[in-house]
């Protein structure tokens, strides 16, 4: 039988533990008042990087985020945030991370800057248009008649990113309008799965077998082209408005924060092979159901391709003002639609919805350390409006297209679940969220350990 990828939940446990523990300050200084102790220089919040998969093997490694409050007149908002992540699995997939996020570098303007080394051994990939891309789950289970392999939609991807964002106010006496430019540069290299190296130590009951899998037949019918089915170089530049009235970014409880993004990749800032221009819109709003401990959120968003081809693997990418995790990718998944597998609803345009009732039920001190706890009930709801053009005129003879197109059937991909947040010093977060996909044709369901908030 096909094994989640996903930690144990004892495991999870342990990282809640270790992540109280590890929280210190350093060269910091603490003031008490009757609502919190006030934070003053740097502080950080760590947590060990545990799971295990059937395929990946062991995930290990850490991540730790730096704060630094200064003379404590702004906390809990921060002067400078640092983030850090080296985690790898035991079959060599990994994540090398560093973020950094202030509104003090340069003055007046807030400065986000990512640069990651990503690699995925089975990155997963189910085609185009959503559910007109048909997912056969028996062909992943290997107790299944049916089975073909348990990486039959997966594909390798090593991913070299650099993502700068900056923003300023547009009125002297209104923080809320801000405008927003910033550039991105993504070296994707992609490949078919390394089934020997997967199949390495594994007896011969657990091995994969040699087969190709969707990305090879996609390859090899010329769905994908040549000139995007290895990767490319993209490099893009973004300009834009947002608002933003929250009252608090890591927990808002009142507010609004909307954003229209317009981003251009050029042809000669890349390989010279794509060209391609985007649109995106987002729309969030924090609204206290008679209390501050008690918020209903929501999201709205689109994304569209205003002009050119996107390289496939650029079509799953969604433009962010800032970066919350270490990718900005769906819809599916941790980040967008939780519990439905990710990149299962990928074409030119999408929309998304997510809809959260959040509640802080406890607010203490541990360690001198402030403490909350909270969860959140969630939908997620995703859709394609506008279906990449795709070639079949090449797909054999022989080759039952049922079994890999539904033309016209794609429909609202929907998914619901429940949530489990730790909050230290406000602004470092222990997520959990537990999601179930409505619809077998997107899955299970799915857990996620991060950090933050999903918006």
């Amino acid at each position: 039988m096909r094994k989640p990828q996903i930690p144990l939940i004892l495991i999870a446990l342990i990282c809640i533990f270790l992540s109280f523990n590890l929280q210190a300050q350093v060269e910091s200084d603490t003031v008490k008042n009757e609502k919190s102790n006030i934070k003053k220089g740097w502080t950080f919040g760590a947590l060990p990087a545990v799971s295990y998969n059937t395929d990946l093997g062991f995930q290990y490694g850490a991540l730790v985020n730096f704060y630094n409050y200064g003379d404590g007149t702004t906390y809990p908002k921060y002067l400078q945030s640092v983030y850090l992540e080296w985690s790898r699995t035991t079959k060599g997939s990994g994540i090398n991370r560093f973020y950094f996020d202030s509104e003090h570098v340069i003055p007046k303007v807030r400065l986000t800057a990512d640069v990651s080394y990503l690699t995925e051994q089975t990155l997963q990939f189910f085609g185009f248009n959503g559910y007109d891309a048909v997912y056969n789950q028996a062909w992943e289970d290997d107790s299944s008649p049916e089975y073909v392999s348990r990486v039959f939609y997966r594909q390798d991807r090593k991913m070299f990113r650099i993502m700068t964002s900056f923003q300023g106010k547009i009125f002297k006496n209104n923080n809320n309008i801000r405008w927003l430019t910033g550039f991105a540069y993504y070296d994707n290299k992609i490949a078919s799965v390394d089934i020997d190296r997967l199949n390495k130590g594994k007896s011969d009951d657990k091995k994969l077998p040699e087969v190709d899998g969707l990305y090879d037949n996609y390859v090899n019918w010329g769905v994908l082209n040549e000139d995007e089915a290895k990767g490319n170089k993209t490099t893009y530049v973004k300009a834009g408005l947002v608002y933003d009235s929250r009252d608090f970014e890591a927990f808002p409880t009142k507010g609004i924060w909307a954003e229209a993004i317009y981003s251009y990749a050029p042809g000669f800032l890349g390989d010279g092979k794509y060209e391609y221009s985007k649109l995106t819109l987002l729309w969030r709003q924090y609204l206290p159901l008679g209390s501050e401990k008690l918020i209903f959120a929501y999201r709205l968003g689109y994304q569209g391709t205003m002009s050119g081809t996107v390289p496939f693997h650029m079509q799953p990418h969604l433009v962010p003002t800032t970066m919350t995790g270490a990718t900005s990718q769906g819809l599916g998944g941790a980040r967008t639609l939780r519990g439905i597998m990710r990149n299962r609803v990928v074409g030119d345009g999408i929309v998304l919805g997510n809809v959260e009732l959040r509640w802080k039920f406890l607010q203490t001190t541990v360690f001198n350390q402030n403490l909350y706890l909270g969860t959140n009930l969630f939908t997620d709801i995703g859709k394609v409006v506008d279906k990449m053009d795709i070639n079949l005129s090449n797909v054999p003879s022989n080759v039952n297209m049922e079994d890999y197109f539904a033309l016209g059937t794609d429909d609202v991909h929907v998914s619901a679940g429940l949530g489990l947040k730790v909050g230290l010093n406000e602004n470092f977060v222990f997520s959990i969220d537990y999601g179930l996909a409505t619809d077998k044709r997107d899955g299970d369901s799915g857990l996620y350990i991060l950090l933050n908030w999903m918006f």
